[in-house]
């Protein structure tokens, strides 16, 4: 195991009503920026149950952040603190709308063009204090410090991340994801898998509690499914897959260990290009990953077929097969398509995104950093 140093000062208000104690976190007299998507809050009663909460504050709403928040709109809202002098920002909505509004909280106080934020890593220096009201379970941004924000002009899709960005608290009550559409909650359910896999189906990191911690997360997830997708949302279902999804990617499990983002990475070039679902993209790209890169993971792999899906038996070629096919079955199973020809993506993308990874100074991906342009091109031409 790898030294670490963790710090996570992420205050969750976590059950039924707790919207309500939203007066009590935010700072007397804060001026507050309300950010929220396209409108989901106003159909499923959230909305009301915020600015009730929100009552005696001064309020400054900015609504229409995007599934993929989009650095333009982002600069909006950016303009309409600083002018409003907000001092306060509450993200209401999902994970695009707390990555964006954390990208806000960055950029306000920014000398210089906030895009070097996520083009050329420019350090960010402070941020405006943000709290968050999770919808929809999926990308733990309710409890760590990163953002990724697309920019629709260059077709780029980039992350960042801070200290200065951590949410001062974040409310998790699981009522509110009753109304979620079955995509989103599938959405949902896959990336939290995906984020597990990324900080577990390495080369081995000589951390049993935290194998065993994010195997537990997967086995939760997968068998929360049915019923998360049914159409009958039950409490204790929703309440258990948002302590899935939070703990899937609040730095706990990741810890001391090899982590591989490469999925994500090749996944935010599909959306970039595409506008394909976060999740989707995921559930593209991991199939093919591990595939090319099994001898790498191959120690990982046999643990990971054995320990969560029961894959004990057949030559170690046969079961590490085995897993990757039930990992896909299961994406499927979500409804979720899992081909790049299932979404009208062929040999122009793979070639673009090639060519991307193939630049001077472009990064290299995966626990080793050896996963680089024709790699990736190897793992999407699995995909087809």
């Amino acid at each position: 195991m790898k030294n670490f140093i963790y710090q996570n000062p992420v205050k969750i208000l976590f059950g039924k009503g707790q919207i309500a104690r939203l007066q009590a976190e935010i700072p007397k007299g804060s001026k507050v920026m309300m950010t929220y998507g396209g409108g989901s809050i106003f159909k499923n009663g959230v909305y009301n149950q915020v600015t009730e909460a929100l009552k005696g504050f001064q309020v400054v709403e900015f609504g229409g952040i995007e599934p993929n928040p989009q650095y333009e709109t982002l600069m909006q809202a950016v303009l309409v603190a600083r002018e409003q002098r907000v001092d306060f920002l509450l993200a209401v909505g999902g994970g695009s709308v707390i990555d964006g509004t954390k990208f806000i909280a960055a950029a306000i106080p920014f000398e210089g063009e906030p895009w070097d934020i996520l083009a050329k890593g420019a350090r960010v220096r402070g941020a405006v204090k943000l709290g968050a009201v999770l919808t929809l379970p999926a990308t733990g941004s309710e409890m760590n410090s990163n953002a990724v924000v697309t920019n629709a002009t260059l077709h780029r899709k980039l992350a960042f991340a801070s200290p200065f960005v951590y949410p001062v608290f974040s409310v998790l009550d699981p009522e509110v994801t009753y109304s979620l559409p079955k995509r989103q909650v599938a959405n949902g359910l896959v990336d939290s898998f995906v984020h597990v896999m990324e900080q577990y189906m390495t080369i081995p990191g000589d951390a049993p509690l935290n194998d065993r911690l994010s195997e537990s997360i997967l086995k939760t997830l997968i068998e929360l499914t049915p019923v998360a997708l049914s159409d009958s949302p039950d409490y204790e279902n929703r309440a258990n897959l948002m302590w899935s999804s939070t703990m899937a990617l609040n730095g706990l499990i990741g810890l001391g260990v090899p982590n591989d983002w490469a999925t994500h990475g090749i996944g935010h070039e599909l959306t970039a290009l595409h506008g394909i679902d976060h999740a989707v993209t995921l559930a593209i790209v991991l199939p093919g990953l591990l595939r090319v890169m099994k001898d790498q993971k191959m120690v990982k792999l046999l643990q990971y077929g054995e320990r969560i899906w029961g894959v004990s038996e057949g030559s170690e070629e046969e079961r590490i097969e085995k897993s990757i096919q039930l990992t896909e079955d299961f994406f499927r199973s979500t409804g979720i398509l899992t081909r790049l020809s299932e979404h009208n993506v062929g040999m122009d993308t793979i070639n673009e995104i090639f060519n991307r990874f193939n630049a001077p100074g472009a990064r290299r991906l995966g626990e080793l950093g050896n996963i680089d342009a024709e790699k990736i091109k190897q793992i999407l031409l699995t995909r087809l």
